[in-house]
């Protein structure tokens, strides 16, 4: 493919480094509610979400429930954790909201960084930042109430669609925090009650965004500094 994907990642990269792994990356449209994998599945690529397209993990646990356990979109990319070689996904990884996905073969990924030392430090550096956000959420789900969450997820999700019109159901807000679709709604209704969401169908409007970051935990915060320290170092040099 010609041009660099709007995926912040591979926009990090150089120009040489760009040009080992154009011929491999292929563009996908995908609509929300695909799934990449399932548990088990062999994971034999890489899924670069771009835009606004948004790729979650979800873990399953008792009573047919799923927990999200990561959301990755545009700044990072899917897949990355399993190195160079085919291995078996331990969670279901779907497709949150739709967009573009940008797919590079692993097989491909090797060989080009066989080619550069660069492109093997950018993303050794990404795996690390990637079980960063995994520890940061195992601690979050841990730790903070269901509103501080909920707002830690929201805000996450503009942040990665860069607009104030999420489209995202109720039924998807209560898969992030692993509770029933009528606990999540009660907590929208409780922002909607201090005028800080609205609804409209099959999407949440932030009406309020300084008083839903202020209900919400630190996490989202902390993980970005992690992501700035490290693959910036990375772009830098270090």
């Amino acid at each position: 493919m010609t041009g660099r994907p709007q995926n912040d990642l591979l926009r990090q990269l150089t120009s040489r480094d760009f040009e080992f792994l154009a011929p491999s990356l292929q563009p996908v449209d995908v609509e929300a509610g695909h799934v990449l994998h399932h548990a088990g599945d062999t994971v034999a690529a890489v899924h670069f979400p771009c835009g606004p397209a948004l790729v979650s993990f979800a873990v399953p646990v008792e009573d047919d429930r799923e927990v999200e356990s990561l959301l990755v979109g545009r700044e990072g990319a899917v897949g990355v954790a399993a190195g160079c070689n085919p291995s078996l996904a331990y969670s279901r990884v779907v497709v949150k909201l739709g967009g573009t996905l940008v797919r590079l073969p692993l097989r491909a990924l090797e060989q080009a960084q066989q080619r550069s030392t660069a492109l093997q430090e950018i993303f050794s550096r990404y795996a690390d930042c990637q079980f960063a956000q995994l520890l940061q959420t195992a601690a979050c789900n841990a730790t903070h109430s269901i509103e501080q969450r909920a707002a830690k997820w929201i805000i996450s999700t503009q942040e990665r669609i860069g607009q104030a019109e999420i489209p995202l159901t109720h039924e998807q807000l209560a898969g992030m925090l692993g509770v029933s679709r009528s606990y999540a709604s009660r907590v929208i209704q409780m922002f909607k009650a201090r005028r800080i969401l609205a609804t409209r169908r099959g999407a949440i409007l932030i009406l309020d965004a300084p008083a839903l970051d202020a209900r919400a935990c630190c996490c989202n915060d902390w993980v970005k500094k992690h992501f700035d320290e490290v693959l910036g170092a990375a772009t830098a040099g270090g």
